[in-house]
């Protein structure tokens, strides 16, 4: 694995930047994998987004769900930069790219 495939591996996890690596290799499978898990992880940054919306119960919750995400963002570079293709838990067998 080269370093421009570990860096479009990390970048997946930080919300937009998924795009980079799926336009940059989007026919190498490793950073599809990364890709579809930071698609995911984006997904549950909307839903924590549209949650906090809901005053007070929505609001705890929403912190409670920032924090879930945020580790298992941390979790998901960790194994991009180790090169490790581990399914983020709860989340990570949601496959939107195939």
């Amino acid at each position: 694995m080269d370093n421009n495939t570990k860096l479009y591996n990390v970048l997946c996890y930080f919300c937009p930047l998924w795009l980079v690596g799926l336009l940059a290799a989007p026919n190498e499978p490793e950073v599809r994998f990364h890709v579809n898990q930071g698609i995911v992880l984006s997904i549950a940054w909307v839903a924590v987004i549209i949650i906090n919306i809901i005053p007070i119960l929505g609001q705890i919750i929403s912190l409670i769900g920032g924090i879930f995400v945020c580790v298992l963002a941390i979790m998901g570079i960790v194994n991009a930069s180790k090169g490790v293709q581990k399914e983020l838990p709860l989340i990570g067998k949601i496959k939107i790219l195939k």
